[in-house]
């Protein structure tokens, strides 16, 4: 399978694209067949169909209006970090309608030019404060996000 986007820069720029434009088909074509997109919010979506389902249907219910751009990337064929800017206009209803704004960092694994696994270090914090989450479902989604650092294998000494 031919690589879509050798470059950082343009591999990022059909990312922001295809999320922008709600293209789930377009954004899964970025990533090999079992590709991994590790959300902050939603956890993992492994293969292209769920990772397309997640633009789709995810990330568009309760979203719209979504503005992704990526600065300063960085890669050698293997990887690719990036700094990104994000946001959206939430529809839940504690939001009001209001933007909702993120600031963190994606890192890309490449396979034959293809993402192989992206996940992202995100400052969640402002966002919850967007989108009017009470102080209780916070510490939730920040369990699970704990959670979910604790079971990396990149932890396991650290808790040792």
């Amino acid at each position: 399978m031919t690589a879509p986007h050798a470059e950082p820069a343009a591999l990022l720029e059909a990312f922001r694209v295809a999320v922008g434009r709600r293209d789930g088909r377009a954004f899964a074509a970025l990533f090999t067949p079992d590709g991994v997109y590790h959300d902050v919010f939603y956890g993992a979506f492994r293969g292209t169909d769920a990772i397309a389902s997640m633009i789709d249907d995810v990330f568009y219910r309760t979203a719209e209006d979504f503005r992704w751009d990526f600065h300063d990337p960085l890669g050698d064929g293997r990887l690719v970090y990036a700094r990104y800017t994000f946001s959206y206009r939430s529809l839940l209803p504690e939001a009001k309608g209001g933007r909702v704004l993120f600031e963190g960092v994606a890192i890309i694994r490449l396979e034959g030019g293809r993402i192989a696994d992206y996940r992202e270090v995100a400052d969640t914090g402002p966002a919850f404060v967007d989108l009017g989450f009470a102080p209780e479902r916070i510490v939730k989604i920040l369990g699970r996000q704990g959670a979910a650092l604790k079971a990396r294998d990149e932890m396991k000494r650290h808790l040792a």
